[in-house]
């Protein structure tokens, strides 16, 4: 098990895990509004394309590990402005969007496969985001910026809804808003990676030749190598979470 675990946490996977999380972290950092098209609090952000590209080139695993650095990378920077309710919902769409896309991928190593693995994990996140905004988000928001009232999340809504009440809110929201922004969200990830992801991939592999040892004639320095990775990937994981906390309650 720990040969495995070493082998596949090589210290090029690694390293490019890194890469990718850092840049999806920046870009998700960076979110913004569309003014008249969606609700202020709906900011798009480019943050799937590097962690899309790291699934198929690396792996699902490493998507999914890509997705939770990215969001401790966007905590140091910005910090939180949801108790980590958005962050932690940001966690679940993001990693059933690149999942899926990767297992499908792994399976069926093709464009027709890549392609398939990013509709499938398109569809997978458009629908947990969906239900994370049915039931938690917005229940969390109206609690804690409004006290429970809706007043205030109502007259958002009916600058681009004038309709808008208490009983359609959910069916305006989330079938008008949610849905098509996380669609779109989606979209705009897979138009920029799905050119992108076999040159990157045939890169990384190239690298990880150069950049991978000669092994003794037991293995032994490679093993090594992979284990010291290891070591420092959880260290530098634990204090990214660590300064993300710090940032949120200290600074």
């Amino acid at each position: 098990m720990a040969k495995q675990t070493s082998s596949y946490f090589s210290s090029t996977r690694i390293t490019f895990i890194a890469m990718f999380a850092v840049l999806a972290g920046v870009l998700y950092a960076f979110g913004f509004a569309i003014p008249g098209a969606f609700p202020s609090w709906l900011e798009l952000n480019f943050s799937d394309i590097p962690v899309l590209i790291g699934t198929f080139a690396l792996g699902p695993l490493s998507g999914a590990i890509t997705v939770f650095v990215k969001i401790l990378v966007k905590l140091i920077i910005k910090s939180t402005s949801t108790v980590f309710v958005g962050e932690l919902a940001d966690l679940l769409i993001g990693i059933a969007f690149v999942v899926p896309a990767g297992l499908i991928y792994k399976r069926k190593h093709t464009f027709k496969g890549a392609l398939i693995g990013m509709l499938v994990g398109s569809a997978a996140s458009v629908v947990v985001s969906m239900l994370m905004n049915w039931l938690v988000l917005v229940p969390f928001y109206v609690e804690l910026f409004f006290g429970g009232s809706w007043n205030p999340i109502l007259g958002i809504m009916r600058v681009l809804f004038p309709s808008c009440t208490r009983e359609n809110f959910y069916v305006l929201y989330i079938f008008c808003s949610v849905l098509p922004f996380n669609v779109m969200r989606c979209l705009i990830a897979v138009i920029v990676a799905l050119p992108l992801y076999k040159r990157i991939s045939s890169l990384i592999r190239k690298l990880n030749v150069k950049l991978t040892p000669k092994d003794d004639e037991d293995g032994s320095k490679s093993k090594k190598i992979n284990v010291i990775a290891i070591v420092v990937g959880a260290v530098v994981a634990a204090l990214l979470l660590m300064f993300a906390l710090l940032r949120v309650y200290v600074f």
